[in-house]
């Protein structure tokens, strides 16, 4: 399952431990603000990064499997 947009979903779905895998596209700006995908006080899980690769507009991809 692809899940974009939904903040409320990804939380209730990493709580339930149901993610297999994250893929996190970083753009290079600086927003300042919104919606952590691991907001304070939540427990991070431990991840392990399976591939990392970069584009040329600069936009990188990081995929990790929990560890």
């Amino acid at each position: 399952m692809v899940l974009t947009g939904s903040i409320t979903l990804a939380h209730a779905l990493i709580a339930a431990g149901l993610v297999d895998e994250y893929r996190l596209f970083v753009y290079p700006a600086v927003q300042g603000r919104g919606r952590r995908l691991f907001p304070d006080g939540y427990e991070v899980p431990r991840l392990r990064l399976l591939e990392s690769r970069a584009f040329r507009s600069g936009i990188t991809l990081q995929r990790y499997a929990p560890a």
